[in-house]
């Protein structure tokens, strides 16, 4: 069992509910949120990729394998995947 996911999943499933409920998206650094048209649209993007990637990473936790390191660097390239859509896609 690795303590780390399982601390990175906690952490995601407090931004998810934080982003994708409660709509706090002044927590999301790096998109430009005064510029984006649809605030609920973003807040539900961004939750719902914590809520998997928490998912992900709490199950993570749990599979013994030398390859469950790459789930870092996935989530990671997700992010980055998720701020370009929003900032090319959602601004007006």
């Amino acid at each position: 069992m690795n303590q780390i996911f399982i601390v990175t999943a906690i952490v995601l499933f407090i931004l998810a509910y934080l982003v994708g409920v409660k709509k706090q998206t002044w927590l999301l650094s790096g998109f430009n949120q005064k510029r984006v048209k649809d605030q609920d649209k973003l807040a539900r993007l961004v939750g719902s990729y914590n809520l998997l990637m928490g998912i992900v990473m709490f199950i993570g936790a749990f599979i013994d394998h030398p390859d469950t390191q790459v789930l870092f660097p996935i989530m990671i390239i997700g992010y980055v995947i998720l701020l370009g859509y929003v900032n090319t896609k959602m601004v007006e």
